[in-house]
């Protein structure tokens, strides 16, 4: 898979990949769920059937994160190299990353389609959510995608899909894990919340109570779950460790205020992670993030998660 850079206007040369006939899924596809796969193989089936490239074309940032509609849509369930790992692993050949900026938002509806898709990029068929909007002021719907875009475009439109008794949604999804429910986040996802990252220099504190974390530093703005203390796996390259995790200030140490922290426990293990690349998968919340007399009365209860994290663990194994 490759992963092409979009501006619009450009007079960068066209990539040899451009010119090549394709289809297209189009969307901003944060967290890659069940409904955004169902738009994806929708446009690698059509691809395959026609002996096509298989493409997605999605945007950076969140269009809502541009026009400023609040600060959580500057955080991502996936961000940008996650959201183009999972791509990958769907069969996707190419992923075009259009720079959401000013002028793009203000490309015309027929703009978009005629001169970007068909014009540039050579899109035979466009696989797009019931709910997918397009153009200045997002005028554009599936239905006048495909207005525009015949005969040479044929527009594809996948309905929903349902979860829990209700739509899978991105938004879905974060609300699930504000409210620390990383459960509900996994079974929309269909597979557990992940937050992958680089292990840093922290205060070193867990280490002179028994119980040294790996600080973890995100790849990028993910949603961080609730405040509290969770059961996780850590993925190590190919090994993979049970772990406690706590998400959030340690206000013991540091009162309510400043930069939530990722701080993993694995358990069983020894060793110097700093420097390394962990990958965190969400399995239960265990409880919330408490403020303690002192570190005695915080050894305890920390020894006490890491009890109930390995007895949950040990019935959900990876």
């Amino acid at each position: 898979m490759i992963t092409i850079a979009l501006h619009y206007p450009t007079d960068e040369p066209e990539a040899p990949e451009d010119r090549l006939p394709k289809t297209m899924a189009i969307g901003y596809f944060d967290g890659v769920h069940p409904g955004h796969q169902a738009v994806i193989r929708k446009a690698v089936e059509l691809a395959r059937a026609a002996g096509k490239r298989a493409s997605v074309m999605t945007f950076d940032p969140h269009p809502r994160a541009f026009f400023g509609h609040g600060e959580a849509y500057a955080e991502s369930l996936t961000p940008l190299p996650e959201k183009i790992r999972l791509l990958g692993e769907h069969g996707v050949d190419i992923v075009y990353v259009a720079a959401f900026d000013r002028a793009f938002a203000q490309l015309e509806p027929e703009t978009f389609v005629r001169e970007l898709l068909i014009g540039r990029l050579n899109v035979t068929d466009a696989a797009v959510g019931f709910d997918f909007t397009f153009g200045r002021g997002g005028a554009g719907n599936p239905a006048l995608l495909a207005e525009l875009g015949a005969p040479d475009l044929a527009v594809h439109t996948i309905e929903p899909v349902s979860a829990a008794g209700a739509k899978v949604s991105s938004s879905r999804i974060r609300e699930a894990l504000l409210l620390g429910d990383v459960a509900l986040a996994a079974g929309l996802l269909r597979r557990p919340y992940r937050i992958a990252g680089t292990v840093v220099h922290g205060a070193a504190r867990g280490r002179t109570i028994g119980f040294p974390t790996a600080n973890i530093e995100p790849d990028g703005r993910y949603v961080l779950p609730r405040h509290g203390v969770y059961a996780v796996y850590v993925r190590r390259g190919d090994d993979v460790h049970p772990a406690v995790m706590n998400v959030g200030v340690v206000p013991t140490f540091n009162g309510e205020g400043g930069t939530p922290k990722l701080e993993a426990h694995l358990l069983d293990f020894s060793g110097d992670l700093y420097g390394e690349r962990l990958s965190v998968e969400f399995v239960a919340f265990l409880r919330p993030e408490m403020r303690f007399a002192g570190a005695d009365e915080l050894t305890g209860q920390i020894r006490e998660d890491a009890e109930q994290a390995r007895r949950l663990l040990a019935v959900v194994r990876r």
